[in-house]
């Protein structure tokens, strides 16, 4: 009865908790006026706080993801998922900007361009530490605790597939309607090759690649075509260019 509980408890915080908290994010109006170091040390922090806590349960109550999730996979198959994944998904945000840039589509949320890095230093942190930080922590959480959980309560992968899914576009947020739009779609995305396959590499890889290159490059194409951020950039962490 008490791993039950705990169960149900960290499940509620990945549903209601992580999306309250991304709503939070997105209202507070302090945010902006953070330097971007700040704010992805904040965002690196608070995900691998929650892993952590997510593995203590996992090994308390469902030891299963780590049997299936972490399955073992050649990595010609793992780059072969996550690399086919990663490019489809890439392509489709490039056809996302360019209607975004030609009103098509709503413009993006003003704490994605606040996210954007711009330095030298920025872009290392995002590639080296938001990336993988965010690949691993939101596999785990998502698409191994919970989907694992939802499909035992549910009885229904097609249902746990669904609710994982929505729960992780509703933790974007702070990315507006647009954006939790398409981290549920690519929620759903990620977890096809955990349902196939049973291991969260692929969708790691993807994941990984899929935030390097959005932050990295897609972002800096998506300022130069329409940056609002002329009042909204927040204090640099140094004078340096770097």
């Amino acid at each position: 009865m008490f791993t039950k509980l705990i169960a149900i408890a960290f499940t509620l915080v990945l549903v209601a908790g992580v999306p309250a908290l991304s709503y939070s994010t997105a209202r507070n109006v302090e945010v902006p006026k953070l330097p971007r170091l700040s704010l992805y040390l904040s965002a690196i922090i608070s995900q691998w706080l929650l892993t952590v806590v997510g593995l203590g349960v996992v090994f308390v109550v469902e030891r299963k993801v780590f049997v299936e999730g972490f399955a073992g996979l050649p990595w010609t198959l793992i780059l072969k998922w996550g690399g086919g994944i990663a490019l489809a998904v890439i392509l489709a945000l490039c056809i996302v900007i360019l209607s975004e840039g030609r009103g098509w589509l709503p413009r993006e949320s003003d704490l994605v361009y606040l996210l954007i890095p711009e330095t030298l230093r920025e872009r290392l942190w995002a590639v080296l530490l938001i990336a993988p930080t965010a690949a691993f922590c939101e596999e785990f959480l998502f698409r191994g605790y919970l989907l694992t959980q939802l499909h035992d309560w549910l009885h229904s992968l097609l249902w746990a597939w669904v609710v994982s899914s929505l729960a992780f576009g509703l933790a974007h947020f702070y990315q507006g309607w647009s954006g939790m739009t398409r981290a549920a779609l690519l929620g759903a995305l990620l977890a096809y090759p955990v349902v196939r396959l049973g291991s969260l590499y692929p969708g790691m890889f993807a994941h990984w690649m899929i935030d390097s290159v959005a932050l990295v490059w897609l972002g800096r194409w998506m300022v130069g075509m329409d940056n609002p951020r002329s009042s909204y950039a927040p204090p640099s962490e140094t004078g340096s260019s770097l």
